[in-house]
């Protein structure tokens, strides 16, 4: 009988529905979510880690399964039905997932990476109390659950619901600390920044109700080729102001910094597996609509190369080293959004997909560093742990290799596909996006030098203390050193080989009309392998000089001049604090102090001391005399007599 149950035949038929099971994906973390959450009290840290890294794991494993059954030749788009959501008159909106080549990837990454950034939790933050670490794990999952909960949805509405809901956890987690006040600042921006973008979201989302009738993806992309061009831009640059305040663009990038605030692998999951690639992965989805609006393609693009040259300049100062890994990956969101911006859509999902790689092990080897050092963060006090951290400073420099852009490794392929679309598109965009690789190369190398070469200048109780950290920290960083260093192989260029880029021709069908208009309007091929050399040879030279300046004399002053400036990150967030901040809190209590007290509370008081008044004297109508009552109920028998003969006439 357990033969028979399990038959091959069985197993067959279990596979090739697979795809109808792609709510587990989602649901798991979310049962992992109230599991920690309701019981955190009760639960022991290793079940809790158990249950928060166990559910995760099992979705990676139905992804993956998913995943095998997606690339098969042929498959056509999955829409798995839940259950009827919104519908009013005409308008009907099904709580739907549509499974395909771009969604099955993004599941890959969210639970492949996230699962990792989980085990490395379990012993990251053992130290916090039981209820806090069970909480922090409930988070965790919470956080997961919405990610795949965006890039599941078959239309827009549920992509915002994931999209707000990435957005809520990142604010539980960047202030999970919340009993530090600057840390709890950090979260309320983070938050804050994010509804500024997601209120232009949200009127896109109208605005496709209003026009198309639906919110669905095959509907509103099937309507596209009949709607006017100014229609299309409109929508397209909502949702890019969207996708500016989630993936922290400029002008709405000064939260993603801050949001350092929260552990270490929080840090890893928004920079790496969920969150800021949310606004690359809705602009992917709706690329027929950006194709067809080319004024937002050119919006898009120019944002993506100014924030990734503007985010480089400020890593080149900071000596924090989670604030350098943080506007790294500012600059690296601007080159995935400039492969946006010039149509490279393949190539910006790719550079997703191998930076979820190198900056997880980054942001995971900046934890293991200052796990080793007692909680400093201070690069200037660091040196020489080379020899104390050998797993976490081997990965790290891999990982730094990776991301300059240096070949065979991953960021390399991802890196200059994004180029090689640019300079089609225009060739300054590449000039300036082979400058930012040169930033790119020399600050991260400044980082690793400068924390792991040299001598080492802590106190001596921190190199007393000073260790490599425990199994479940190093094992992640070995796996992503390993996918960091071979990730880039499933997207050889054609130049090197003739249809070897494996993810392109996964990602065919998303991108195939986009791919038909853009052919229409070529204008010839590019010199791609040179294009590859200078790139290659502008990010080794970065990366050699940053190594060797920084390993034999590193910077232990404060910063002057425009040293300082960039230091202070341009003074953009003491810009806002002066434009923005100030002039609404001095709105605040002017309508507080003269608006609220003198005219809101005088009307409110009034009403109040009208109705005291009033009923003191309609009171002494009652005075308990027969003769008084009678009086009142005769006249109000004649009023009502001399209503009644005026109305007649």
């Amino acid at each position: 009988m357990l033969r028979s149950a399990f038959s091959v035949p069985r197993l067959a038929i279990l596979m090739s529905n697979i795809v109808q099971l792609v709510w587990l994906v989602p649901v798991l973390p979310l049962i992992g979510f109230l599991i920690n959450g309701l019981f955190r009290k009760s639960l022991s840290k290793s079940l809790t880690g158990i249950i928060g890294s166990g559910v995760i794991l099992i979705s990676f494993i139905i992804s993956l399964l998913i995943f095998f059954q997606v690339k098969q030749e042929g498959f056509q788009p999955a829409l798995v039905r839940l259950f009827d959501f919104i519908t009013v008159g005409k308008l009907s909106i099904p709580f739907e997932f549509q499974v395909d080549q771009l969604s099955s990837l993004f599941l890959l990454i969210i639970t492949g990476v996230g699962f990792l950034i989980h085990v490395y939790s379990t012993s990251y933050m053992h130290e916090e109390e039981r209820q806090h670490f069970a909480r922090y794990f409930a988070y965790l999952n919470l956080f997961v659950f919405s990610m795949l909960l965006l890039v599941l949805g078959s239309n827009y509405v549920i992509l915002f619901i994931g999209w707000e809901g990435v957005g809520l956890c990142s604010y539980l987690l960047i202030g999970f600390w919340f009993k530090n006040i600057e840390y709890g600042n950090a979260a309320k921006k983070a938050f804050i920044m994010n509804r500024i973008g997601d209120l232009g979201f949200l009127i896109a989302i109208f605005w496709m109700i209003s026009k198309f009738g639906s919110v669905g993806f095959a509907e509103v992309f099937s309507k596209t080729s009949t709607t006017s061009v100014a229609v299309l831009t409109g929508i397209t640059l909502l949702l890019f102001v969207g996708a500016t305040g989630k993936s922290a663009q400029i002008p709405l990038y000064t939260w993603l910094p801050d949001a350092m605030a929260g552990p270490t692998p929080v840090s890893a999951l928004i920079h790496a597996a969920t969150m800021v690639t949310a606004g690359i992965y809705m602009i992917a989805r709706s690329n027929i609509m950006y194709t067809l609006a080319p004024v937002t393609q050119t919006v898009v693009a120019v944002t993506g190369v100014a924030t990734a040259i503007f985010a480089a300049t400020i890593a080149l100062k900071q000596n924090d080293i989670k604030k350098v890994l943080a506007y790294s990956t500012v600059s690296q969101l601007g080159y995935m959004f400039l492969g946006l911006g010039v149509g490279a859509y393949t190539g910006a999902v790719f550079h997703v997909m191998t930076h979820a790689f190198f900056k997880a092990l980054l942001f995971l080897g900046a934890g293991s560093v200052i796990h080793a050092m007692g909680g400093e963060q201070d690069i200037r006090k660091m040196g020489g742990l080379k020899k104390y951290l050998p797993v976490t400073q081997i990965t790290f420099l891999l990982g730094c290799i990776a991301i300059a852009g240096i070949p065979p490794f991953s960021g390399f392929f991802s890196k200059d596909e994004i180029l090689a679309g640019a300079y089609e598109k225009n060739p300054v965009y590449y000039v300036l996006g082979v400058a930012g690789a040169l930033l790119t190369a020399y600050y991260m190398f400044r980082l690793y030098a400068t924390t792991f070469l040299g001598k080492f200048r802590g106190t001596h109780d921190q190199e007393h203390h000073l260790h490599e950290s425990p199994s479940a920290i190093t094992i992640p960083l070995i796996v992503l050193a390993i996918l960091s260093v071979i990730g880039g192989f499933v997207g050889i260029p054609e130049v090197f080989a003739k249809n070897a880029h494996a993810l392109e021709h996964f990602l065919s069908p998303i991108f195939a009309q986009s791919k038909e208009i853009q052919e229409q309007h070529a204008t010839g091929s590019s010199p791609e392998l040179t294009l590859m050399v200078i790139s290659v040879i502008v990010a080794l030279a970065g990366a050699i000089y940053g190594w060797t300046r920084f390993s034999k004399k590193p910077e232990l002053e404060d910063a002057t001049g425009f040293r300082k400036v960039l230091a202070n990150k341009w003074y953009v967030d003491e810009l806002y604090d002066t434009i923005i901040v100030k002039p609404i809190n001095a709105l605040g209590k002017f309508l507080n102090n003269v608006f609220e007290k003198s005219i809101i509370d005088w009307i409110v008081n009034g009403i109040g001391r009208a109705v005291q008044y009033s009923s003191r004297q309609v009171r002494l109508i009652q005075s308990g005399q027969v003769g008084g009552y009678v009086l009142l109920m005769v006249i109000g028998i004649v009023i009502l007599f001399l209503v009644e003969i005026f109305i007649k006439q």
